[in-house]
């Protein structure tokens, strides 16, 4: 059943891009950095080639662990409220790692930011919650997506033309101009989407339950897992891609392109979901594009390990790659979203913290096991692919390429008054 929802004063598309832009700030603060890395690591002197990933890594680490905060103050608090008070925390750490004058500062502020950062994610999917329902929910998160994904295939071009102007840490003051929009649009725009009668206090007993609800539910703790595995070979390959392609291809004049490719090809995907996830339904879309993924990872290993990886032949497999990424991502987490109600902005808390706890873990060992090959990041590819098949295998009982009716009708789809 769809959680009540006040009176809404803004139309679908304003709350689609609404959220889409707020999930950007997260792709922004990642991916804006990665043609500055090697400057970082220069100019703070770093002996060690693979600590500059540090800089994208110590950002997701605090995103995870945020992401288990926000739920129940949401829930607690409203939406509106919580989401003001981390965008501004996000703008102001975004000025003090402008101004950091180690490294180490400079990661602790990445971190704080990142852990303001993770309610934008929780938040997102919380209001969407609240305001759709199943193949619903799947189809405005798959449109969500579709948007968002313009910021990582822009992202390292807009930092690289900071670069072109400016010294590397005024792209942390753009991160900053970029916050102070998100805010004024939010406080100007957004009313509160949860209903005062889905308020619930904070109590650890409570809280715990709503944990252990998902945690207990087969279905959606093996969706969320599953979505944690496909994410984390998506953060290795950020986090080492400037290695990758300055280091090993000597490709950094065309670095930011293929990137741009790469990204594309994940909002073309999510594009497509959002055509055809109401009729085929999100389970049997997600899982085709996971097997798939699996079949071209298998590729990549056999690539990498034959010592036939070039800059093409590694284009050519991790295009594909990153595309069946937008296929799982939306999707999983609708599934994952699709037995709370009341409980939503706990749920997607708990949901977020897991999955980007176990992406970041497993994305960071991934990428910090750069060696000047893509051997590495290929394994990781296909280690984590078939293990988000398995656990969707063991999450269905079996029974892949269902569809599951949830009782969402046409008029889900639009706003409601």
């Amino acid at each position: 059943m769809k959680s009540k929802a006040l009176p809404f004063p803004i139309g679908r598309t304003e709350l689609v891009i609404m959220m889409a832009s707020l999930m950007s700030l997260n792709a922004l603060a990642i991916d804006i950095m990665l043609p500055a890395l090697g400057l970082i690591s220069d100019d703070f002197g770093l002996t060690a080639v693979n600590d500059r990933q540090w800089t994208i890594t110590s950002y997701i680490y605090g995103m995870a662990i945020g992401s288990i905060l926000y739920g129940s103050l949401a829930d607690r608090y409203g939406r509106r409220p919580v989401l003001l008070v981390t965008i501004g925390i996000y703008t102001g750490f975004g000025i003090l790692c402008a101004l950091a004058w180690t490294y180490e500062l400079l990661l602790v502020g990445r971190f704080i930011q990142g852990l303001a950062a993770a309610a934008l994610g929780v938040l997102a999917n919380s209001i969407i919650r609240d305001r759709y329902d199943g193949d619903a929910m799947a189809r405005a998160m798959s449109t969500i997506m579709m948007i968002f994904m313009i910021v990582p295939i822009t992202a390292p071009l807009l930092g690289q033309l900071v670069l072109h102007v400016a010294p590397w840490k005024a792209i942390f003051l753009v991160l900053s101009a970029a916050g102070l929009l998100a805010f004024l649009w939010v406080m100007m725009r957004l009313p509160e989407t949860l209903h005062p009668d889905n308020k619930t206090p904070i109590k650890f007993k409570s809280v715990t339950a709503a944990w252990y609800a998902v945690i207990f539910n087969r279905n959606s703790f093996g969706h969320v897992i599953a979505s944690g595995l496909m994410m984390a070979p998506l953060f290795a390959y950020i986090a080492s891609a400037q290695q990758i392609f300055f280091d090993i291809f000597d490709a950094g004049d065309i670095f930011v392109y293929i990137f741009a490719l790469n990204a594309g090809a994940m909002s073309v995907a999510s594009f497509t979901n959002s055509r055809i996830v109401m009729r085929f339904g999100a389970r049997r879309v997600s899982q085709s594009a996971l097997i798939f993924f699996i079949l071209v990872s298998i590729i990549h290993f056999a690539l990498a390990e034959a010592g036939l990886i070039n800059i093409w032949t590694f284009t050519a497999v991790l295009v594909p790659s990153m595309g069946m990424v937008g296929f799982t991502g939306a999707n999983f987490s609708s599934i994952a979203m699709q037995p709370f109600g009341r409980t939503a902005g706990v749920a997607s808390s708990f949901q977020n913290f897991a999955r980007s706890g176990l992406s970041a873990m497993i994305g960071a060992a991934i990428g910090l096991q750069f060696d000047g090959t893509v051997l590495p990041l290929a394994t990781g590819f296909l280690v984590c692919g078939i293990a988000s098949l398995l656990l969707i295998f063991w999450a269905e009982h079996g029974k892949l390429f269902r569809r599951v009716q949830t009782g969402v009708t046409a008029s889900d789809l639009l706003p409601q008054s």
